[in-house]
């Protein structure tokens, strides 16, 4: 097994000694900032996924054709995960290998995609049938699917990236 991982793990070491990386996660300030920065933009992207999920639901914003929801939130949401993603690639950046050997943030990028699938299989299958349940009270069962997976794994993206400086080494430092 580790020797299937020795080029990834190879990678980060290349990564950690690199005078930037050593000089950002020595930082008093910068590293916290982004850090804050990255928990404010996953707050930001995860708060707008929900409303939406809930409408896929059928438990929130019911007078409001789903469509519109999604035309309104969409450029936010997207905001927001590009700031997520910017700031989370600073913090393994900064860190690599703490980031290499938890289990957590390989938890969490296997919840990113996963539910980025789960984003492309409502887009390529439920949303062609928007306009069936656009402004009904009980959205198709695979939109309501969708939204209750896309719930299911953002909290799991959330839990894992708070457990992440708690975690015990997955992989062996030698």
């Amino acid at each position: 097994m580790s020797e299937l991982l020795l080029p990834l793990r190879n990678l980060f070491e290349w990564i950690d000694a690199f005078p930037s990386s050593i000089e950002l996660r020595g930082s008093q300030y910068v590293y916290s900032w982004i850090l804050v920065s990255h928990v404010i933009s996953m707050c930001f992207f995860a708060g707008l996924v929900f409303v939406m999920d809930l409408r896929l639901l059928g438990a929130g914003h019911m007078q409001t054709p789903f469509s519109q929801i999604q035309r309104r939130l969409f450029p936010w949401q997207m905001l927001g995960f590009g700031l997520s993603v910017v700031t989370g690639l600073a913090l393994v950046y900064a860190q690599p290998m703490r980031y290499y050997g938890s289990i957590y943030f390989w938890m969490k990028l296997a919840a990113v995609g996963l539910a980025g699938l789960n984003a492309l299989a409502f887009e390529y299958v439920s949303s062609h049938s928007v306009g069936a349940w656009d402004s009904t009270n009980t959205p198709a069962l695979r939109a309501r699917l969708a939204g209750a997976l896309s719930i299911v794994l953002w909290a799991i993206v959330i839990v894992e990236g708070r457990l992440i400086p708690y975690s015990l080494t997955w992989f062996p430092q030698e």
